[in-house]
């Protein structure tokens, strides 16, 4: 019999034995009382089972409100619990209620967070996962032996179709890999989807006609269902080779259902991302999250990045993007997008902590706000990533070039 586990932070005032049976019992076979109909023989079938515990650390005071099975201490401990494949079959939507369902709300637990997924080996015949992933993202960029470089296109909203049209033509021309809308902009009354399209492309494809480099766009089909094929069908007839999704949004049903279509690179956009992992001891953990993303078949994924903007710490960045370019059930790796607050500096630590250039390194200020204008910011890109990879220290990599040192003197001096 074939089994999904699931591991978990948990924390809880009871033994951590009985609250695990309890966490295994709510999500599969269980109820608080014994019900008729819960026989040995459907126990046996059907039953989670608690793999192990790992007692940890106690805690003085509860992380969550709600938990009625005592006082402290609270014991917090790492568990794992198996679930037999057959309660839910190759579901995606199924397959989270059962790991990440009703737990949450057990009154035993002060606190449960997802860590990790094992998957059983036959959802590999289910489920194709990504269609391009890594590979497929250098082969449509003509990207080899370092990172994608891409840029947002910022002002997030406000800008017409024109306006972003001539700003992804001075990006193609100073020689950028990638560009993307901002998760914020997808078809509003100021840039309708489809003109933006058409503008954008109309630079891009005479770009790639004029140079032979095709810049990949990832526009924001987010939408209701109808619409996101709707927009996913005008991509494509565009020529462009890539389109994005705010994932936690649309849903896995939803991101699965475009990325089943397989045409267009899908550029995963996890906006929202902190509800689910910000809490130590509540939500979920990126190597659990982005096995979702990719049994759904997204091709890309954010992981936030080296000394970013946000709350995340450098380690749990490092982690994210081993995570996404670890073997998983035959599939395709993720590319690991890395952003939020980047420019060129950034990239000798992510080299070093990292040692891969399987990476689409985006940045929107430390492009578009480069005192020698966007052109000069992807370049600087560009030279800071080749002296990661040639094993120069940021220093020397300013001294040998222009468009870098301004960076360093803008970005750096913070």
């Amino acid at each position: 019999m074939e089994h999904l586990k699931a591991t978990y932070l948990i924390e809880t005032p009871l033994p951590v034995d009985d609250a695990a049976a309890v966490l295994a019992g709510e999500q599969s076979s269980g109820t608080f009382v014994s019900v008729p109909g819960e026989t040995a023989e459907l126990k046996q079938r059907y039953a989670a089972r608690v793999e192990s515990v790992t007692p940890l650390e106690d805690v003085d005071s509860p992380s969550l409100p709600g938990c009625r099975a005592g006082d402290g201490p609270y014991h917090h401990a790492q568990v794992t619990i198996a679930w037999p494949a057959h309660n839910f079959g190759p579901n995606l939507p199924t397959l989270l209620s059962t790991v990440g369902g009703n737990l949450y709300e057990l009154t035993q637990l002060s606190g449960v967070k997802l860590l990790d997924l094992e998957l059983p080996e036959s959802f590999a015949d289910h489920f194709r996962g990504p269609a391009h992933g890594v590979g497929g993202s250098r082969r449509a960029t003509g990207v080899e032996g370092r990172p994608l470089i891409g840029t947002i296109i910022k002002p997030s909203v406000g800008l017409t179709p024109e306006d972003t049209a001539a700003m992804v033509k001075t990006l193609a021309e100073a020689g950028i890999d990638f560009v993307k809308d901002d998760e914020l902009m997808a078809n509003p009354p100021h840039s309708p989807f489809d003109k933006r399209v058409d503008a954008v492309m109309r630079v891009v494809n005479d770009h790639a006609d004029r140079t032979g480099k095709r810049v990949m766009v990832t526009f924001n089909i987010s939408d209701e269902r109808d619409a996101m094929h709707r927009h996913y069908d005008k991509v494509v007839e565009s020529g462009n080779t890539a389109a994005m999704m705010s994932l936690n949004s649309v849903g896995l049903v939803g991101a699965k259902d475009i990325c089943d279509r397989g045409e267009l690179v899908i550029h995963g956009h996890r906006n929202g991302w902190g509800m689910f992992n910000r809490c130590p001891t509540l939500g979920m953990g990126f190597a659990a999250y982005q096995k979702l993303w990719r049994l759904a078949g997204v091709d890309q994924l954010h992981v936030n990045g080296i000394a970013n903007k946000f709350w995340e710490p450098d380690d749990s960045v490092v982690a994210s993007i081993e995570s996404c370019l670890a073997p998983m059930a035959g599939m395709t790796p993720l590319l690991p997008v890395v952003s939020s607050g980047q420019w060129g500096g950034q990239a000798f630590e992510t080299y070093r902590r990292t040692q891969t250039v399987d990476l689409l390194y985006m940045a929107g200020g430390g492009i578009m706000a480069h005192p020698s204008g966007p052109a000069a910011g992807v370049r600087s890109l560009q030279q800071a990533w080749q002296a990661a990879i040639d094993g120069l220290t940021l220093e020397q990599a300013a001294a040998q070039h222009e468009e870098f040192r301004q960076s360093v003197e803008k970005f750096g001096r913070k």
